[in-house]
């Protein structure tokens, strides 16, 4: 091994010609976080991160770094560049995109072109959100902040709402297809009357499951009325232009379909009051009638029963009148009969000294009836006798 020294100014310019010889590294892109930004002699100064490295930066235009704030993710291209009297790393920025703002974007107005053309945006298509809310579908993450702010806000303003979840999703691989999936599941459920497709905000990128087309035609499809509430207010996203309404928020779409019961409590209450009163003076004034109509029937009640006494009192006297008339006329009838058939009494007869004969209960009223064989009986008015005769005397 050959012992060789260099000095330090030699061995920085080996290590800035290696830079500058390796074409691979000249206008290269590297996506980062900005941190640390600062101006000096016309020149900004700034480094890029990710989760396990930092890179120096630095750019000779300050304007290229104007719409740019620490914590943006961007993507810069440049080259590196090794400062040999400082010793100093550092990569020279030339350009400053927003991370995903490049690629994405275009693919964002390409297929809003394409959709607008096809009418996906139309206002035609677009079905009315239902005054009357029971079950609402949400498509988002179980595990994100976006459903508890959904749940906390509807259940706050309308207790009674029920919320149905169809857990996705709202990033990363495949997460357009979930969505896809949630929309299609609530198109053909029959237990919701709207379906909200939310998330909370993010960059261009971290949006994109929602500028696809896949979740734009399952949108379009829907058979039940759709709200997007995908990112911030100021957020706009493909599934924004095609659903039924557009909410700035997650939250915000919970109020657009959550109709406050507080008010209507009150509005219930003062209701009830007034009709309270309402039906107090309506028994009242009932009440009031029924009084009039009652004296009235009583008194009609009390004439007409006087009348029918009166009546039935003239009616017992003719009766009366009539009965005691006919029972004297019947006396006197059943007194001359009494006095007729006194006079044939067989024993007013018997008294007059005449007698009854009779044989075994039969009357004797002619002699040759008479059998002298047999016991003759003679009835006096006050006795009988029997005797056997043995001839007869005609």
């Amino acid at each position: 091994m050959t012992n060789y020294t260099l000095s330090v100014t030699k061995f920085n310019t080996i290590v800035r010609d290696i830079f500058n010889a390796e074409e691979l590294l000249h206008n290269i892109k590297i996506v980062g976080e900005v941190f640390g930004v600062s101006n000096a002699r016309g020149a900004v100064y700034f480094s890029l991160k990710d989760e396990e490295s930092t890179l120096p930066c630095i750019s000779f235009s300050a304007s290229i770094l104007s719409d740019v704030k620490e914590g943006d993710q961007v993507v810069v291209t440049g080259s590196p560049n090794f400062y040999v009297k400082g010793g100093r790393f550092n990569f020279i920025v030339s350009k400053v995109e927003p991370y995903g703002q490049g690629v994405l974007f275009q693919r964002f107005l390409e297929l809003k072109e394409k959709l607008e053309k096809e009418g996906l945006f139309d206002v035609a298509h677009k079905k009315p959100i239902p005054k009357t809310i029971k079950r609402i579908g949400v498509v988002t993450s179980r595990d994100g902040a976006v459903i508890q702010d959904i749940k906390n806000v509807t259940w706050r303003r309308n207790p009674a709402i029920d919320i149905v979840l169809y857990h996705t999703k709202v990033q990363g691989k495949d997460a357009e297809i979930e969505i896809a999936q949630g929309i299609n599941f609530f198109s053909e459920y029959d237990g919701v009357d709207v379906v909200i497709v939310a998330r909370g905000g993010g960059s261009l990128e971290d949006l994109s499951a929602y500028n696809t087309e896949v979740v734009a035609r399952a949108t379009y499809a829907c058979q039940k009325p759709i709200i997007s509430a995908v990112g911030h207010e100021t957020d706009f996203t493909i599934i924004d232009f095609v659903s039924d309404m557009r909410a700035p928020t997650p939250s915000a779409a919970a109020e657009l379909i959550s109709r406050d019961t507080s008010g209507l409590t009150v509005s219930l209450k003062r209701d009830v009051v007034r009709l309270s009163r309402l039906l107090e003076n309506f028994i009242a004034d009932k009440n009031l009638q029924f009084q009039g109509t009652k004296n009235i029937l009583m008194d009609l009640m009390e004439t007409y029963v006087t009348d029918r006494k009166q009546h039935l009192q003239k009616l017992t006297q003719n009766i009366s009148s009539k009965l005691n008339t006919f029972l004297i006329e019947k006396d006197y009838d059943l007194k001359l009969k009494i006095s007729a058939l006194s006079k044939h009494n067989p024993l007013d007869i018997l008294r007059l000294g005449y007698a009854k004969i009779e044989q075994q209960g039969k009357t004797i009223g002619k002699l040759k009836n008479l059998n002298l064989s047999l016991p003759i009986e003679i009835n006096f008015v006050d006795g009988q006798i029997d005797i056997v005769a043995d001839k007869k005397k005609p």
